[in-house]
């Protein structure tokens, strides 16, 4: 059981919800901040005084005062109006982890929703009841409207829920779970949908997928270095202490290890080259770079996961409610933006191995790896795949968070769109783990064109891993179920797994 307080979410405690299914609950003394905050927002609903969003339109109409009787059916139509989301749902770990993310925020006490309705959010993660959330239609500001809109529908018993192969009618899954639906209060429908958690949970699973994946381009140019008999000198570690960004020495450090004792490697001590392509020598500071970018990304998501965007906010301590603007996405756009440039970096150095490792003037191992050129093509179509998600990926390197429109009316005149970037990052990620998935492809049938010499422990511990579900290529045979299928192991941190090593 993972408790939600508002302030201590971690991003392994994220995937956890969202992939895992691990059960969630609000903390004691989150419940005590909620019942204070809403106490507060009582007090305004039955006041006099405009309060914007309890009392009040919202956006352009913040003006227009609301009648007290009106209140409950202002927030449901908010809830209505809103949810405008267009094109293809996203995953149901992405909405669980959305789902998650907005209880946390509403648990720090500063939203003003009552508790009741906070339990019951809760209780549709916990029963696996998911929105269907359109992954386009959000600005990020006033935070992601249109997709947490989508969220609050079935929690009062309208919209659909996505089990990630069909819809099912909102209030039916409702009723399927044994749970009511909620009826909204002054100021709670904009306390559910007010906020950063779609684009900010697209970019945490992003994120995890990306710090994977830098880990597994270790291992996998280490094999591509030692099929290629390049040196392991540049991974040194007094070269890196002299340039002592922590990204670039920890990966000098897995290249290192992963390497050392190789009879490949030792095979070709005092040769005649001096030194090796950037893409061999040069990988510890790509790689690092990426690194370094992910480790500031991850600060990005760690304070947001645990940040109040709501607006306005509700101070129990005083009982004010004050407007603001800590919706606007901005801190996620830019980070999301960042991530798909890290990994861009892994993608397009691992391409220029993969060239290097089909290239027969650059490996000197047979032409696209087969031993059969003319009659059969090898991997020559594989490294064009990776250079065509290479070259796609720069594209995703166009910065998103450059971009703004105005909005209702010119109020929302600056908008950060995190939820396209975000939205981007994920797209990044999944074309990165593609192209790094053909170099293993090409790295692993290298190294079995080397035979009789092998590399080290570690690094045929990932090839046996590879092996187990792609055989080596004897005769030509479409390669994209070979690509996947590596893919998939990337995916699952299979590879790293297998080298037996703790891969930093």
């Amino acid at each position: 059981m993972i408790l939600l307080d508002g302030a201590h979410l971690t991003l392994d405690q994220l995937i956890a919800i969202a992939d895992r299914g691990a059960a969630v609950a609000l903390a004691p003394a989150a419940r005590d901040a909620v019942a204070a905050a809403r106490a507060v927002v009582d007090r305004a609903a039955d006041g006099d005084a405009p309060v914007y969003g309890i009392n009040t339109g919202f956006g352009n109409f913040a003006e227009t005062r609301i009648d007290h009787a009106d209140l409950a059916r202002l927030q449901v139509n908010l809830v209505r109006s809103h949810a405008a989301g267009v094109d293809d749902p996203l995953p149901p770990r992405a909405v669980r982890a959305m789902m998650a993310l907005r209880a946390n925020v509403l648990a720090k006490g500063y939203s003003g929703i009552r508790v009741d309705t906070l339990d019951r959010l809760l209780a549709l993660l916990n029963h696996g009841v998911h929105p269907r959330v359109p992954s386009r239609g959000s600005v990020g500001a006033s935070g992601d409207l249109a997709p947490l809109a989508h969220l609050a529908l079935v929690l009062i018993g309208e919209g659909q829920t996505w089990d990630g192969r069909r819809a099912e009618d909102g209030a039916r899954a409702l009723a399927g779970a044994g749970l009511a639906p909620v009826a909204l209060g002054p100021k709670e429908g904009l306390a559910l949908i007010n906020g950063t958690q779609a684009s900010t949970a697209v970019l945490a699973l992003a994120l995890a997928g990306a710090e994977q994946l830098s880990r597994a381009a270790d291992v996998i140019a280490a094999l591509s270095i030692d099929a290629l008999l390049g040196s392991r000198g540049p991974f040194d570690a007094r070269i890196h202490a002299a340039r002592p960004f922590p990204g670039q020495v920890a990966s000098a450090d897995n290249l290192w290890r992963l390497i050392e004792g190789s009879p490949l490697n030792e095979s070709h001590q005092g040769c005649a080259r001096v030194q090796d392509a950037y893409s061999e020598r040069c990988v510890p500071q790509v790689h690092g770079a990426a690194r370094e970018a992910l480790a500031w990304v991850r600060h990005v998501v760690a304070v947001e996961m645990n940040a109040a965007t709501d607006n306005p906010m509700v101070f129990a301590d005083t009982g004010d409610v004050v407007s603001g603007g800590n919706f606007h996405g901005a801190p996620v756009a830019l980070a999301a933006d960042l991530l798909a440039m890290a990994v861009t970096q892994l993608a397009t150095i691992s391409e220029r191995r993969a060239e290097r490792l089909v290239n027969p003037a650059l490996s000197g191992l047979p032409a696209f790896l087969t031993r059969h050129g003319g009659l059969q093509s090898g991997l020559m179509m594989a490294q064009v795949t990776a250079a065509a998600l290479a070259s796609e990926l720069k594209t995703s390197c166009h910065a998103a968070s450059a971009d703004t429109i105005p909005t209702s009316a010119n109020k929302e005149d600056h908008v950060s769109m995190s939820m396209g970037a975000a939205l981007k990052a994920e797209r990044a990620l999944q074309l990165a783990r593609h192209v790094l998935a053909v170099e293993m492809l090409c790295a692993c049938q290298a190294i079995d064109l080397r035979a009789p010499l092998t590399s080290t422990p570690a690094l045929m511990g990932a090839h046996a891993a590879v092996r187990a579900v792609v055989p080596t290529l004897a005769d030509d045979r479409p390669p994209a179920p070979d690509i996947d299928a590596i893919a998939a192991l990337i995916a699952t941190s299979a590879l790293e797994y297998a080298t037996g090593m703790v891969v930093n």
